[in-house]
């Protein structure tokens, strides 16, 4: 946790019963939006790619509420059934409108946060101003033929993919850019030369700062949709 941000919790409604996990939250003065923002499959909401991607946010006039999904909360590898995230999800937006103070909400997440949000989404449960998916896990790497796909036209809220060039969960590209074309309201940045975590070969950088690194666009985008 930086220090802008402050330590809070809430609970999951989970069929087997609530579970309350860990989130950061941290809002700039004068801010214009807040964005929940999920972790990928392997690392809880800690991890230095998102802690620089939400004080990036926040240096853009964005609040910003990292959290973690009940399994990482629990000490386990393996995310848990996708009903369990999309109750994260519709839990985290619901703690985000309480301090929004009547601004607009968005969703973001890596990877697996990011697609766990879209199936919130197209489910109906959650409705943000928007969805901005960082590195989204089309299929996996090496098998395009289980792509994850089917339910986002279903999405209302525009969408930003945010896809590094060399990414293997979306190659060949040209299914990405099929499956965007089929969606209401949608686009995508790419990042020149990334891979799934957005790092570029030859250039090292750390994790929170290549996260840092997509703040400007995403803000961008977000201000691009608004309605006037």
């Amino acid at each position: 946790m930086t220090a802008d941000e402050t330590e809070t919790r809430f609970d999951v409604p989970l069929p087997s019963g609530p579970i309350e996990v860990d989130a950061a939250y941290g809002r700039p003065d004068d801010a214009w939006a807040t964005i929940a923002i999920a972790h990928g499959a392997g690392a809880g909401y800690a991890h230095p790619f998102l802690v620089g991607f939400a004080r990036a946010m926040r240096a853009e006039g964005v609040a910003t509420l990292r959290f973690n999904f009940p399994y990482i909360q629990l000490g386990r590898r393996m995310p848990g059934p996708a009903a369990h995230a999309v109750l994260t999800w519709t839990a985290a937006i619901a703690r985000a409108e309480e301090h929004a103070e009547g601004s607009p909400v968005w969703a973001s997440g890596k990877s697996y946060g990011g697609r766990m949000a879209s199936m919130a989404a197209a489910e109906g449960v959650i409705d943000p101003a928007g969805l901005i998916y960082l590195g989204y896990p089309l299929h996996p790497p090496g098998d395009p033929s289980k792509a994850r796909v089917a339910h986002l036209p279903s999405i209302v809220p525009p969408q930003l993919f945010v896809e590094g060039t060399n990414d293997p969960f979306i190659d060949p590209r040209s299914q990405l850019e099929d499956a965007v074309a089929s969606c209401r309201s949608a686009s995508i940045a790419w990042i020149d030369g990334g891979g799934h975590s957005f790092e570029v070969k030859g250039r090292k950088r750390p994790a929170d700062e290549v996260g840092a690194g997509l703040a400007a666009l995403a803000a961008a985008w977000m201000r691009g949709v608004l309605p006037r």
